[in-house]
């Protein structure tokens, strides 16, 4: 009886299937008229920033989480710490490019006659393993939870009466949190800075109304949906447009 094997785990196609669920997921901030505050980059546990692809999942993954703290660590580094994850968080798989070198007097490379073997040989590898955000972890101290909320550079926006009541009047869940404007499908709400963080609170009203109009392609509502398979890559700006409009 021919034994099953279990396929090879594939960081790349891991990574690329990733990025197809972002896209499908919603549509990623578009701009930003407030003040970020913060580290706007996902961080080593030692503070270094995370580089190429992995900076760009970190970050997605942090939005779409709403993680509060730019730090990501491993098991075995946060066990270090004396912390431990919660049960039944999701890691997040990062990459780790290099190359190794191996000397021309290794046995293993001799030949005889062979010229070629006092080259010394270069191997490019990829390695992946798995990391999780700090805000899924117990017991890591205070510094890995940076203040969310700095100085802003500008007096805080108070909202606008009469435009207020006509943002409160609509059936759609806008959570006010974090640094990023964007509508999440899965749970069909808009995630919004606080109006405190704007300098103009008509900009603050201004992105409101474009997220709000990218959660009218719910189902329930306008059922507006394009399809990757039909339009491949404009996906993306066609909403884009439809939330301008």
């Amino acid at each position: 009886m021919a034994r099953s094997r279990t396929p090879k785990f594939d960081a790349s196609e891991v990574i690329t299937n990733e990025i197809i669920r972002i896209i499908e997921r919603g549509v990623l901030p578009w701009r930003k008229p407030w003040t970020a505050g913060g580290s706007s980059r996902p961080l080593r546990v030692g503070g270094e920033p995370y580089q190429g692809v992995n900076n760009f999942l970190l970050t997605m993954r942090t939005v779409m989480a709403g993680h509060s703290s730019p730090f990501w660590m491993t098991l075995p580094q946060a066990n270090a710490l004396d912390a431990k994850v919660r049960k039944g968080e999701k890691s997040s798989v990062v990459v780790y490019y290099g190359q190794s070198r191996r000397d021309a007097g290794d046995e293993d490379d001799r030949s005889d006659g062979d010229d070629r073997s006092e080259e010394a040989r270069i191997f490019r590898f990829q390695k992946s393993y798995r990391v999780f955000n700090a805000c899924q972890i117990e017991g890591l101290p205070d510094s890995f939870f940076p203040d969310p909320e700095p100085t802003p550079e500008h007096s805080p926006s108070e909202p606008i009466p009469h435009m207020q009541a006509f943002f409160d009047a609509i059936d759609i869940t806008t959570v006010f949190t974090g640094t990023e404007a964007y509508y999440l499908p899965p749970v069909d709400k808009v995630f919004m800075p606080p109006i405190t963080r704007f300098e103009n609170p008509r900009n603050f009203y201004g992105v409101w109304a474009h997220e709000l109009a990218h959660a009218t392609k719910a189902r329930h509502r306008l059922n507006r949906d394009y399809g990757l398979s039909r339009f491949g890559n404009t996906a993306y700006a066609r909403e884009e447009i439809v939330a301008l409009s």
